[in-house]
Parts: structure tokens; sequence; C-alpha cells
């Protein structure tokens, strides 16, 4: 027989844990709400001293001057040139490790590969931007005889490297949550391992792996230290890989501190600020879609 006051307390407990975590959530969604209202609030002013059309129009960013000029398009082109660049260079090679590491290495191996992946994650971005300054920024200058080593292309290298141990990490578990019975129906159908890889494993996890590589997208776009460093701050439209380029995030990061505050450089920071947070919203809100939609599917 159930002792109906364990059942009881059980039951309680079970209200406090769900109280809990919808107190959480609610709390995160608070938090982005006000993120969200403040930067509206401090960066929609900036639109009395320039026109919406100048700021994603013109190239020329020059807010000291009187008047300034705050044309945005550069820095968002260098943001989203250095994120697509980066994410050419490491979504490919997080795959491959990905579908190494959960399909074809032993289980040894992949014991090792894994927390190794893992760790690169946690090295701080500083130490990747001072490794890409100091060391690779001038043998860069000296192999390809350029005038600078810091550049899109240096950028580019350091925040595929940043997102690689993310999007490795979750696509490895995406193809590892892929079913067995999938495997051995493939191979029993004289599916070659390969074969099984690409026509029925990966399709599977596809929605797991959109999902880890928007992540991964937002990782890099959302990035600071990295393209503070090595990008080579340059407010200009790149012609070649190797020319500099200054993202929003080095933006708002060189200059806040020595912004006037009220001042129409002010509000124009927290408006690329409120561009980078609604860019990085639309992604998150696509992956969870994408994912919820692989989540039907696969009912």
């Amino acid at each position: 027989m159930i002792d109906s006051r364990n059942f009881s307390f059980a039951n309680s407990g079970d209200k406090i844990a769900s109280m809990v975590v919808h107190g959480v959530s609610a709390l995160g969604l608070i938090v982005m709400v006000f993120i969200l209202w403040f930067l509206f609030a401090e960066g929609i002013p900036v639109l009395k001293s320039v026109t919406i059309g100048d700021i994603f129009r013109s190239s020329d960013w020059y807010p000291a001057e009187e008047p300034p000029a705050l044309g945005m398009f550069a820095i968002i082109s260098g943001t989203l040139i250095v994120t697509l660049l980066s994410s050419l260079i490491a979504l490919p090679v997080s795959y491959l490790f990905a579908i190494f590491t959960a399909e074809i290495a032993p289980s040894w191996l992949r014991n090792i590969l894994k927390p190794m992946l893992e760790l690169l994650g946690f090295l701080p971005s500083i130490v990747l931007g001072f490794l890409g300054m100091v060391v690779v920024a001038p043998w860069m200058q000296g192999s390809f005889e350029i005038l600078t080593g810091l550049n899109l292309l240096n950028a580019s290298i350091f925040l595929g490297i940043m997102i690689l141990p993310i999007v490795g990490s979750l696509v490895e578990e995406a193809l590892s949550s892929i079913p067995e019975e999938l495997r051995y129906a493939s191979f029993a159908l004289g599916a070659t391992k390969w074969e099984t890889i690409s026509k029925v494993v990966f399709p599977a996890a596809l929605p797991g792996i959109l999902s880890a590589s928007l992540l991964g997208i937002m990782r890099s776009m959302g990035e600071t230290m990295v393209v503070l460093m090595v990008a080579g701050g340059a407010a200009i439209i790149p012609d070649s890989i190797f020319d500099p380029i200054r993202p929003l995030t080095s933006t708002i990061a060189a200059e806040m501190g020595e912004t006037p505050v009220g001042s129409a450089h002010y509000h124009a920071l927290f408006f690329a600020g409120l561009l980078l947070f609604l860019i990085t919203l639309a992604l998150n809100m696509l992956s969870a879609w994408i994912e919820s939609k692989g989540k039907i599917a696969q009912q």
C-alpha cells in the first residue's frame, strides 16, 4: 500500500520544484526585456542627430566630429563578414570532428578527444587574442607581405577556434542521440559506413546540427576581445581577407569608456548594441524554432 503522506510530500516537492523552474525562467525573461528596453531607451535618441538611412547607408564613422558622422554600414558589414568567414572556417571542421568522434572513433579514443575539445572551449578569449596579436599577426605580415597582420583573416581564424568546441560538442551529441536501430537497418540494406553516416544519421540529426551551428554563429558574432585585439580596428569595408575591419562589438568596447554620457556618440554605441542584440535574438529564436520542428518530426 502506498503511504498517502509520502505521496503528498513527493507531490508537494514536485510543485515546489516546478515553481522554482518557472520562477527562474520568468526572471530570465524579465531580465531580457529590461535589457532590450534599456538598449531602446539609450539607443533610439541617436535618431535625433542622424537619420536611420544615414546609419545604415553611410560608412563614415567619425563620431568626434561636429556634426558627428555616425554611419554604421562598414561596422555592420565587418560584423557580418567576420562572422561568415569564421563560420566557413569552423563549421566544416566541427562537423568532421563530430562525425569522427561519434561514428568512427573507438570508444577509448572518443573518451580522449571529446574532453580535449571541451577543454578548448574554456580557453579565455583574451589568450587567443594575445596569440593572434603577438604570434600570428607578425608571421602573417611577413609571410604574405601585407601592411598589417591584424586583419579579417586573423580575426576569423581565432573566432573559428572559439566556436569549434561549441559546435563540435553539440553536433557530436546530436549524432550520438540517433537510435542505433537506424544504423543497423541501413547496414542490413547493404549501405556502407559512409553511406549510413551521410544519408541516414546526418539527415536525422540535421535539426540539432543546425541549432548547434546557429549557436556557434551567435558566439562568433558576440565575441569582443578577439576582434578587438586582432581585427585591426579600421571602420572600412574590406576589399580582401587581409584588410583590417572593425565589428560592432569591438567598436562598443573600444569607444564606450571615452564617450560623454548623453552625447550622440554615446547613443550611437547603444544603438549598435541594440542592433547586435536584435540580430542574436533573431538567430536564437530561429535555433529554437528549428529544434522544435526537429522534435515534432522525430515524433
